[in-house]
């Protein structure tokens, strides 16, 4: 698995700060003219970034990074609030209980002998890969150091091993279905019958975001200071990243409670492109990372040694459990099946469309082929995951802008 330690360094001193900052400017520069230049190849951003006075892990970085931008990323311009992006070879740590902080890293600068180390607060959640890091038990990956108004951030990808799940000859296959009413629902399938289901309601998120939404057109109205909406989106995606680890944990826990449990989840690769409910219901929808909730239940499900299944999400909320015909749903959390021959009549809708979701896996072909990536670090070369959107920076549509903070 691949995993992103995240890290926010102790307040350097002075001379520290200013290193870091000349470091981050510099790196910032290169980057915009190796871009602007058109260079998409790591011979032809050497080239450029050589003369940059940049430590060698920044441009070993650059190289890699750079020609990614078009060809991945398709991004036609590039943000400004771009993260410093090292290469592992920048990943130097140590360790002493007898310090305040008791990590440090080891903060790279250009030329011989002028390193530094600096004190960093860790997630106390993420320790023991911190230890497996510093043992060589886990495997560093690239690092990314973003700069805040008042603190810098370092996030470091590690990969470690996990032992494969096992595969049970009786499992209890467990859907879930994630929406906006209810944030998540959770069926059990056991021999075609559901059990116990959890349902996580979806006010809270549907709340912040309304309220981020608002606030933040707002803020730009008034033309406000750049930091100040800076801050107030980071608010808002902290208390949204927060509410996602939560779900996910429960949800993980909902399924170990279980005999043999095998987490069932949709397949929502397309799920953008398929949603077309009018503007305000497009920003609604499309504002919460449905993915990104079902990837945290599946990095939980494989640390806890729980199978993940992917299915076809066609149908799932329009057809029963019971007898897999189309009913209908006369209200949001009601679905009703009008067959005079299912003993169902009426259910709850999101854990009828749970149980759909559980019983679509099946010796006929109704899962998803899945490779799963167990890998939660950013996919489009943003600072940082989030839960939502950030403003536009730009007039061109911001689907082909590389931001700072994407979805």
């Amino acid at each position: 698995m691949t995993k992103t330690l995240q890290a926010t360094l102790a307040t350097p001193t002075t001379g520290k700060e200013q290193r870091l900052r000349n470091l981050l400017d510099t790196y910032r520069t290169a980057l915009h003219d190796a871009f602007d230049a058109g260079a998409n190849t790591m011979s032809a951003v050497n080239d450029i970034v050589t003369p940059y006075d940049l430590p060698y892990q920044a441009k070993d970085a650059l190289k890699s990074y750079v020609p990614k931008l078009r060809d991945t990323y398709n991004a036609r311009e590039l943000d400004d609030e771009h993260p410093l992006r090292l290469v592992n070879r920048a990943a130097k740590f140590d360790y002493s209980d007898e310090r305040e902080y008791g990590f440090v890293w080891q903060a790279p600068q250009p030329g011989r002998g002028t390193n530094f180390w600096i004190p960093l607060q860790i997630n106390p959640e993420q320790e023991s890969l911190w230890f497996d890091l510093l043992n060589d038990d886990a495997k560093a990956g690239e690092l990314r150091l973003q700069r805040h108004r008042t603190s810098w951030e370092l996030h470091v990808t590690v990969e470690f091993s996990v032992d494969e799940p096992t595969e049970s000859d009786d499992p209890t296959y467990i859907g879930f279905d994630v929406g906006e009413s209810a944030l998540i629902t959770g069926c059990a399938l056991k021999r075609d019958v559901p059990r116990e289901p959890m349902i996580e309601s979806g006010s809270r998120a549907r709340h912040l975001r309304k309220e981020m939404f608002t606030t933040l057109k707002r803020l730009q109205e008034r033309d406000a200071a750049e930091w100040r909406i800076d801050e107030r989106f980071d608010h808002y995606q902290n208390a949204l990243t927060d509410i996602i680890e939560k779900v996910s944990r429960c949800a993980v826990e909902y399924a170990k409670s279980f005999e043999d449990p095998v987490i069932v989840l949709e397949d929502l690769s397309y799920i953008r492109e398929r949603l077309d409910y009018g503007k305000f219901m497009n920003r609604r929808l499309h504002a919460w990372a449905f993915a990104r909730l079902q990837g945290r239940i599946e990095d939980k499900a494989s640390e806890a040694r729980i199978r993940v299944e992917y299915v076809n999400a066609a149908y799932t909320s329009q057809i029963c459990h019971a007898c897999n015909r189309l009913g209908r749903r006369d209200e949001q959390a009601e679905f009703v099946c009008p067959h005079d021959d299912c003993h169902v009549t009426e259910f709850q809708a999101d854990i009828n469309a749970a149980a759909n979701i559980a019983g679509r896996v099946d010796p006929w072909g109704e899962s998803v082929p899945w490779e799963p990536e167990h890998d939660d670090s950013p996919r489009n070369g943003s600072a940082s995951d989030s839960a939502t959107v950030h403003r536009e920076t730009s007039e061109k549509s911001s689907q082909m802008t590389l931001a700072a903070y994407s979805d």
